[in-house]
């Protein structure tokens, strides 16, 4: 037979271009040889040669239906084939078009030679003789076949590609055949022949890293998870098809297989030990997924764990990914620079890693946990964002409930939300794979073993409750005493304490009164009394002010800080100069608490935007509409009339129809004479740490809404006189303190930024601060750039918007 193939390839190649004849002994020679089985090398190259000049001549002439080249290709080894109408069709276009009935052709046949022969192209490449000879040209092509018909015709085709070389269908029937391949690189096995696979890993690693991890692992991942249940076979061939992946495809392989992995026995199953084995893998899974990124769902990591957890060699790499995240999760650098959804990402990680230990694992590493604990908790409560901390807590709390398991355990008061929740079940909720399958019926029988009978627990506790009656009976009947009748109180009312009616009885009573219940009075009585009596609270305002600075609850009064707040604002709004010269001296001032210095922002906050808001004094009413006024007639029956008409309409509710008829009266802006007392005062001394109080150390809190108060200060103070001295002085405190490293500290300056652009003049921006705009521009591309925290990116975009709308609107005002 190999005498008649080479005979008939010596007849096709005698002449320019093989005839019908000479084409249709070939076709025959190699159907009676069994397609690509019988050729050796020297008929392959010489056949190649042959494939090659027919599609060529195809490509460059009209179409032939019946063609007897079809015939050939349809009986040529696939890989030859394949190689042959690639080269064709990758050719590039000369100055001519190319023939579109040729090209329709040869698609024609790389379509019926795809869909039908693609798992024997890559079988054939499995074998040792034919990875040698097509393996390198054929991988790239495999690989990017869509891409480069795509790219190679350019339109040279009318109608387009044939749907299934889009990307969409491709690659699902790429993965189809790679199953059919590895079936029979199993049967080989099974016969005891030699095969290797490391053109499907490298096939697979050059696929999933050209981003079509999706269109080939959803199909691939069910298919040998279902493979490998029960059979040690595809079990090891399916881990030495991804051991075989290149190196700088390992990352996208692995982590496709984590995704799309069902649950973690499925993907133990999958990769075996490839972790421990191959250095990249164990870096991509020990480093890179967790501490480099943080974009993948719960159940994946999930999936990933419980795969680190399922082998003993590879818990080792659990506890080390535990100890790695603990190491971040307890640094301070990391808790102020990595954003809050890293940070969350990084607990869940823990709290799973938690929920694999077994006791002796807890035991050997105790110490190391506890270290970390006590380290990560306090640089989370040091955070600046509730978020932040509350992670902190939880995951604290969780380390301590796994190394205090007989002891007490930490525990924080924080808000039970589905986030916490769901953080708390990663600690207890126990894998898929490890929860025993037991049936209905031999559970219910074991819960009635366990639980006594219903009539007998019945009659058990009928007895016990009929003799703890006939004892409370006994005892009442000796202890029973006729002649002492309880006073019926039912419609007794409680004694209100009355207010005080003047602003120094309340002074006094807040100081030194021991009576509750006056003292109970006179808080909730303040407000209102201040703001009734404005000259004599001035008399007093800074006492006052002082005493409500220092006003601690004596009793459990609903609402007591909000309503020593509100006094403050009230106090403040009445007398503004000397209370805001007195809050502000004392917010740089020893021997406060940070409580009471945020106390003081807040007042100041809401007494300069009550003050900045007009004022309307007396209640607004509605007046009807202007009417002419009839004098009244000396006939009686008509004044009867007319004040019985007048009586019902004062008696009756009309509801007009579309907007208010009395408008709103305006006032003038308090604020404006006030502003800087309100502003300056705090931006003095914010650099000079005290004993007690260090903004630019550890009270970075403070510093935030310290930032966060100057923004709300400068923004109410807009169309004030003052605003643009303001907007300078802000602007120098801005940019000292740009690159502090904590995210809320940042987020306010660049409010400060907003409230600047938004309340300074634009004239005066540009007149006053060109130089400072310029490289505050500069500034916050960095930011939206590089800076870590989402809200803050978020912000100095917004900023630069705003500067590019300040500057169109300079460009219209300005006369060209």
């Amino acid at each position: 037979m190999a005498t008649a193939v080479e005979s008939a390839l010596r007849e096709a190649l005698a002449g320019p271009a093989p005839g019908a004849a000479a084409l249709c002994a070939l076709r025959d020679a190699l159907a009676a040889a069994g397609g690509e089985a019988a050729p050796g090398p020297r008929e392959r190259e010489r056949l190649g040669a042959l494939l090659r000049s027919l599609a060529a001549a195809a490509a460059a002439g009209p179409e032939e239906p019946a063609g007897p080249w079809r015939s050939c290709f349809a009986e040529a080894p696939p890989g030859l084939a394949l190689s042959a109408l690639l080269g064709a069709l990758g050719e590039p276009r000369g100055a001519a078009p190319r023939a579109g009935a040729g090209l329709r052709a040869l698609l024609e046949e790389l379509e019926r030679l795809v869909r039908g022969r693609l798992a024997a192209v890559l079988g054939e490449l499995c074998q040792p003789r034919g990875a040698a000879e097509l393996g390198a040209g054929l991988l790239g092509a495999v690989v990017a076949l869509p891409e480069r018909l795509s790219s190679g015709l350019q339109g040279g085709l009318q109608g387009g590609l044939p749907a299934l070389f889009l990307p969409q269908n491709y690659f699902p029937l790429l993965a189809a055949a790679i199953v059919e391949a590895l079936h029979e690189v199993a049967a080989a096995l099974r016969g005891g022949s030699d095969c290797s696979i490391s053109f499907l890993s490298h096939v697979l690693g050059k696929v999933c890293v050209r981003g079509r991890q999706k269109e080939i692992l959803s199909v691939l991942v069910p298919r040998l998870a279902d493979l490998t249940k029960s059979d040690c076979i595809w079990q090891r061939i399916c881990w030495r098809l991804v051991e075989c992946v290149p190196d700088r495809c390992m990352e996208a392989v692995v982590l496709g297989f984590v995704q799309r992995a069902p649950g973690a026995d499925v993907l133990s199953r999958l990769l075996g030990n490839l972790v421990v084995k191959n250095k990249h893998a164990q870096f991509v899974v020990t480093q890179k997924f967790f501490l480099l990124q943080y974009g993948y769902t719960t159940a994946v990591l999930q999936n990933l764990l419980g795969y680190l957890s399922l082998d003993s060699l590879r818990r080792a790499l659990l506890i080390k990914v535990l100890q790695e995240l603990l190491e971040t999760w307890s640094s301070s650098s990391a808790v102020k620079h990595s954003p809050p959804e890293q940070q969350e990402y990084i607990s869940k990680a823990i709290l799973i890693c938690l929920s694999h230990l077994k006791d002796s694992e807890i035991e050997s590493c105790r110490q190391e946990l506890l270290t970390s604990m006590m380290e990560g908790v306090k640089c989370h409560l040091d955070s600046s964002l509730p978020q932040i901390r509350r992670l902190g807590m939880i995951v604290a709390e969780s380390i301590s409930s796994k190394i205090n398991t007989d002891g007490p355990v930490l525990k924080f008061q924080y808000e039970e939300d589905d986030e916490a929740r769901e953080l708390k079940s990663l600690l207890v909720q126990a894998p898929s794979f490890c929860v025993p399958s037991v049936p209905d019926d031999s559970r219910k029988e074991k819960a009635d073993a366990a639980l006594p009978s219903a009539s007998e627990s019945n009659g058990k506790s009928h007895t016990a409750a009929a003799h703890v009656v006939s004892d409370e009976e006994s005892d009442t009947e000796l202890d029973s005493d006729d002649d002492l009748t309880p006073y019926d109180m039912s419609e007794d009312k409680e004694l209100k304490t009355k207010a005080p009616v003047y602003i120094r009885d309340c002074i006094e009573v807040l100081t030194g009164s021991e009576d509750v219940d006056k003292w109970e009075a006179t808080v909730k009585a303040l407000e209102s009394l201040v703001r009734k009596n404005p000259a004599a609270t001035r008399e007093v305002s800074v006492e006052l002010a002082k005493i409500l600075l220092h006003l601690e609850e004596k009793t459990c009064i609903e609402g007591f800080a909000e309503l020593r707040q509100r006094a403050q604002v009230a106090v403040l709004t009445v007398d503004p100069i000397p209370v805001a010269q007195y809050l502000t001296s004392q917010f740089y001032s020893l021997n406060y608490s940070l409580r009471q210095r945020m106390d003081i922002l807040d007042v100041l906050v809401l007494a300069a935007r009550e003050l900045s808001c007009p004022k309307v004094h007396g209640k607004t009413k509605h007046v009807e509409k202007p009417c002419v006024q009839l004098l009244p007639a000396s006939d009686s029956s008509k004044d009867w009339r007319r004040i019985v008409d007048e009586r019902i309409k004062s008696k009756t509710r009309r509801f007009a129809k579309g907007p208010s008829q009395v408008q709103v009266a305006s006032g003038p802006n308090e604020f404006n004479s006030v502003a800087g007392h309100f502003f300056f005062p705090l931006l003095q001394n914010f650099d000079r740490p005290l004993s007690t109080f260090d903004l630019l150390g550890e009270d970075h809190f403070v510093l935030g809404r310290l930032v966060h108060t100057l923004a709300v200060l400068l923004y109410l103070a807009v169309n004030t006189t003052a605003v643009t001295a303001m907007g300078k002085a802000l602007m120098e405190f801005v940019w000292a303190l740009r690159f502090h490293t904590d995210s809320y500290v940042r987020q306010g300056l660049l409010s400060c930024i907003s409230s600047m652009l938004l309340s300074v003049p634009a004239e005066h921006l540009l007149n006053n601060m060109t130089e400072e705009l310029l490289e505050t521009q500069s500034w916050l591309g960095d930011v939206v750039e590089k800076d870590p925290d989402g809200d803050c990116r978020r912000l100095a975009l917004q900023n630069l918007l705003l500067m590019e709308n300040l500057k169109k609107k300079l460009n219209k005002t300005v006369p060209s």
